[in-house]
């Protein structure tokens, strides 16, 4: 089965993101893994905190994941994996890719801002031309309406 790689981050257009790789999903019957990634900054402490911080990052990423699931679930019929990586984020998104051969698309939302798209997307955009898959990039500012006459 194929799959659509999406980022799980704090970020605003991370929801057209969602929302598209899960209705790209529905309707070719494929598959969502949605990926996670902690920064590695988020623990130089000691140790003990760092373990702590560490299990809080987790439940964080828990919580938010289980909305996107419930709604992949009960409007697109899609059941997404999680997978929570731990450092850079586009050296763990090419890892993750490298790992995991059913994923067929990266697809990441781009900021609408001043500051441009996102580091993700200025990142990986970079590099497009030799990534093991194809990326769909995704307007931040894009209405559901035109998401679903889209996909």
């Amino acid at each position: 089965m194929r799959k659509f790689l999406v980022v799980l981050d704090d970020s605003r257009e991370c929801l057209n993101a969602m929302r598209f790789a899960a209705m790209r999903a529905a309707g070719s019957g494929g598959g969502v893994e949605i990926l996670s990634i902690i920064p590695p900054e988020e623990f130089n402490h000691w140790i003990g905190v760092g373990d702590i911080m560490r299990e809080e990052a987790r439940e964080r990423i828990e919580v938010h994941f289980e909305v996107f699931a419930k709604w992949m679930r009960d409007k697109q019929g899609v059941d997404p994996e999680l997978v929570i990586r731990e450092g850079e984020p586009v050296t763990q998104i090419l890892a993750q890719i490298a790992d995991d051969p059913e994923i067929g698309v990266l697809v990441l939302g781009a900021g609408n801002d001043k500051k441009g798209p996102g580091p993700l997307v200025t990142q990986l955009s970079r590099s497009a031309g030799s990534l093991p898959v194809p990326i769909t990039i995704v307007p931040g500012d894009l209405s559901k309406e035109r998401l679903e006459a889209i996909t």
